[in-house]
């Protein structure tokens, strides 16, 4: 153009704005005034809405400064354009401020501050702009209604919701579909799906705006299939559908059972040209994740003609979900090579690969300088994910110095540290947290309460685990189904399975946890038969197993000695339910066979398995050919296990236990002036007692207690009484190289005999004695609980690291197979 004058640049930057191109809008703007053309009112209104939607603190002050400084901050289209922008910038008292200031205004005016108000979750005000708007005889228009029906969209302003649906009801407004669409959508967000339908029911008129947000709704609430249906309704209506449409019907697609409901909806899309929508193919990728089918994944992803940051972001997260690190890990690779930056989300899912100590030294603290690099280092979420990661990988000194570094630790903060630590085995810290957190008046939610259980159930506390459980009757969180399944786990590794029992939801009601709780709660306490009945409901009544569900039921057969059933579940898994075996289940097979003499078989799958042995499974080789004195299989076992790990002490020790049963007390000499040599300490084994609410502890041969000439004084009684009972020395698992005597002598210096006394000393006649144990409970201490339960009339409870012995007439629970 030979000329070019205020109105055809102006026209220039608003067509480069309503095209989203903002910078574009930008550039031209500034062109212009090189060219020495003077902007008017609408000039100034479109580069002020291209600079809010750049996000360019300093930019928009600039732009700013220009308006004041050619006068047109007074007119009504400027300053408009001037409160959308302080709105994006979250500056809301200048906003409020030029708003007060403005001489003239009309009701694009009042909608800005209240979009403003809204955005920020300022109900009150919000509120009260709308009702000094209607003083000031301007007439809400859509606009506004729907502006206000989204500030109350929250638990805390239902009546103010209700109170506006009312208005529109009483102003004839029902005929504007935008107004009906918002009231829907905080129905929804209220967790009224019902009122959400009837008015969707009544409207006169629904545009795809108004299907969209009824599927959105339903899939909020957890009504997946009632967001499919609609979809159904749609399409046989012949209704416009679009993206959106596609992209919210596939969120409805989350569990198993809607496979094919996927694939179906994955076709239509298809069908109607949608394949190649960025939205869609997300949404495809999320869908698949979560059908553990990343193949199917990866190739939505390889046949799109573009993606973004969260095509990356859910790509990466489903590898994580699906428990894929390696591949997690290169597409995170690819993404920093295809210039592709990172967000907070990004980084969070990346550092969720990192889960051992080994993860952290190969690809955590690389992760953590990236995110230091992009300026992400004082993210919340990024903070709070570096905790775990840090936690997991055994570094609990820099996990504690990221958390007591945070200027603002929020509650889920607080739970990351509170989780790692009960994890990780360190309950008096988790529950040491717990308390610190309360104490500070950081308002706990259903995270923290399972903390808190799950610090306690590590303890095996079930006096601290009550008081938690008091609290979370006391602020209603007992009808939350994550907390519930947090309390029956802890009551249930703190012996007190008749208080697990009563938590259980009805069938209809649990999820897929609860089942796996209750299974595991039963495998603990060695009872097969009510954990495979539970089994045999959750095929009927719930969701389908996982490979927990299998990890708590081969557990099951172990306790029980059934190898045959345990192989057949095994099995099972693998060939009906499609589950792949892992580490624990094939751990539990191992153990199994070992366990039962059929070390040939045990060897043997050790060498078919899917997956390579780790430390566990060499070690329950092990143990098992010490038990049947297999020293071949055992020295096999060692060699293994030590090449994992070189300073594990217990291959050492059950080696040494090996060749003593079988006499060879050269090579167990030569073994422990190794471990000497080596400052390799065998874990020394300790058993405590909680009376009162508080813990006591033993070592073997202790002494240390407070009343200790009591405890060895109601020891030497218990040994009367059992000997009268029947009792006779078990030595065989004694494994020094002394003569019988000093074996019986050492017996009754065991920990759990130390305990057991303390607690018939301290606990009331005919109340249970429950004593926790660090190391597998020997055969002779076994026996002894057995005769004393039936001597003093009492139930005894043992817990070891494997499971509970539950004594009671003579009898354990374990039927003497443990």
């Amino acid at each position: 153009m030979p000329e070019r004058n205020v109105v055809t640049w102006t026209a220039l930057m608003v067509s480069c704005s309503v095209n989203e191109l903002p910078m574009e809008a930008i550039t031209a703007y500034q062109n212009m005034r090189r060219e020495g053309v003077v902007c008017n009112e609408n000039s100034y209104a479109t580069v002020i809405s291209s600079c809010g939607l750049l996000e360019n603190e300093k930019l928009n002050r600039q732009v700013l400064a220009h308006v004041v400084v050619s006068g047109f901050e007074a007119e009504v289209s400027v300053a408009n354009s001037l409160l959308t922008m302080f709105g994006n910038m979250g500056k809301v008292e200048e906003a409020e401020q030029l708003f007060h200031r403005m001489e003239d205004r009309d009701t694009i005016s009042w909608n800005s501050l209240l979009s403003i108000y809204t955005r920020e979750g300022m109900c009150k005000e919000a509120l009260r702009c709308f009702s000094e708007m209607r003083h000031s005889n301007f007439k809400p228009d859509m606009t506004t209604l729907s502006c206000m029906i989204s500030a109350c969209a929250s638990a805390d302003n239902v009546k103010w919701g209700r109170g506006l649906h009312a208005f529109v009801v009483k102003n004839d407004l029902e005929q504007f579909v935008s107004v009906c669409n918002t009231l829907i959508s905080m129905y929804s967000l209220l967790g009224k799906t019902d009122d959400a339908e009837i008015l969707f029911r009544g409207m006169p008129v629904k545009d795809v705006i108004s299907w969209n947000t009824m599927i959105s709704s339903y899939n909020q609430n957890g009504n997946n299939i009632g967001a499919l249906k609609l979809l159904s309704e749609m399409l046989q209506l012949k209704k416009e559908c679009n993206h959106v449409t596609f992209a919210t019907a596939l969120a409805a697609c989350a569990s198993q059972e809607a496979f094919l409901d996927g694939k179906t909806i994955h076709a239509l899309a298809i069908f109607l040209g949608l394949q190649d929508n960025l939205m869609v193919c997300n949404s495809l990728i999320t869908m698949y994740s979560k059908f553990n089918a990343m193949r199917e994944a990866e190739r939505v992803f390889q046949t799109m003609p573009r993606c973004d940051v969260i095509t990356w972001n859910v790509l990466i997260g489903g590898y994580m979900e699906n428990e894929e690190k390696n591949e997690a890990i290169q597409t995170f690779n690819r993404m920093r090579r295809a210039g592709i930056r990172g967000n907070y989300i990004t980084i969070v899912n990346v550092l969720g690969v990192c889960s051992t100590p080994h993860d952290l030294q190969d690809h955590g603290k690389a992760l953590h300088a990236y995110a230091i690099s992009i300026g992400l280092e004082i993210n919340e979420f990024v903070l709070n994910s570096l905790i775990t990661m840090y936690a997991n990988g055994d570094d609990f000194d820099s996990s504690g110095f990221i958390f007591d570094q945070m200027s603002s630790k929020n509650v889920v903060s607080w739970n990351a540290m509170i989780a790692s630590k009960a994890h990780h085995g360190q309950g008096e810290e988790a529950m040491k947290y717990f308390k610190e957190m309360f104490s500070a008046g950081i308002e706990l939610d259903q995270f923290s309460f399972s903390g808190g259980l799950s610090a306690s159930a590590c303890l095996a506390s079930k006096g601290e685990g009550q008081q938690i459980h008091c609290l979370i009757i006391k602020f209603r969180f007992d009808s939350d189904l994550h907390v519930i399944n947090a309390a029956m786990d802890m009551y249930g590794k703190c012996g007190k399975m008749d208080d697990a029992l009563k938590l259980v939801p009805e069938p209809s009601k649990r999820s897929r946890l609860t089942w796996n709780i209750i299974i595991s709660c039963y495998a603990r306490y060695g009872q097969f038969i009510e954990a495979e009945d539970t089994f045999n409901k959750m095929l009927l009544l719930g969701p389908k197993p996982d490979y927990v569900t299998f990890v708590s039921l081969l557990s099951a057969c172990n306790h029980a000695g059934l190898v045959d059933k345990g192989l057949t579940y095994y099995n099972l898994m693998t060939y009906k339910f499609g589950i792949s075996p892992r580490i624990d289940h094939c751990a539990c097979i191992i153990d199994l066979l070992g366990r039962s003499g059929r070390l040939t078989e045990a060897e043997k799958f050790v060498e078919e398995m899917p997956i390579l042995p780790n430390s566990f499974i060499w070690r329950s080789l092990l143990s098992a050919s010490r038990t049947h004195r297999r020293l071949d299989t055992g020295q096999k076992a060692a060699k293994h296990l030590l090449q994992l790990d070189p300073l594990d002490d217990s291959a050492y020790v059950l080696l040494a236990n090996a060749y003593a049963l079988s006499g060879k007390w050269d090579e167990v000499e030569k073994l422990r002036e190794y471990m000497n040599s080596t400052n390799l300490k065998k874990r020394p084994a300790c058993s405590w007692i909680q009376v009162k609410n508080k813990v006591s502890t033993f070592g073997v041969a202790d002494k240390a207690h407070p009343v200790a000439k009591e405890i060895y004084s109601k020891l030497d009684w218990i040994l009367q009484v059992v000997i009268e009972a029947g009792y006779v020395a078990d030595t065989s698992q004694s494994l020094h190289d002394t003569d019988e005597e000093q074996k019986e002598c050492n017996l009754w210096n065991h920990s759990e005999k130390l305990a057991l006394a303390f607690g018939l000393i301290s606990v009331p006649s005919g109340c249970t004695i429950t004593v926790f144990k660090n190391l597998r409970v020997c055969g002779d201490c076994h026996l002894v609980y057995k005769l004393l339960s039936k001597v003093v009339a009492r139930e005894i409870v043992l817990r070891d690291p494997y499971r509970f012995h539950r004594f009671k007439g003579g009898i354990c629970s374990c039927s003497d197979y443990w």
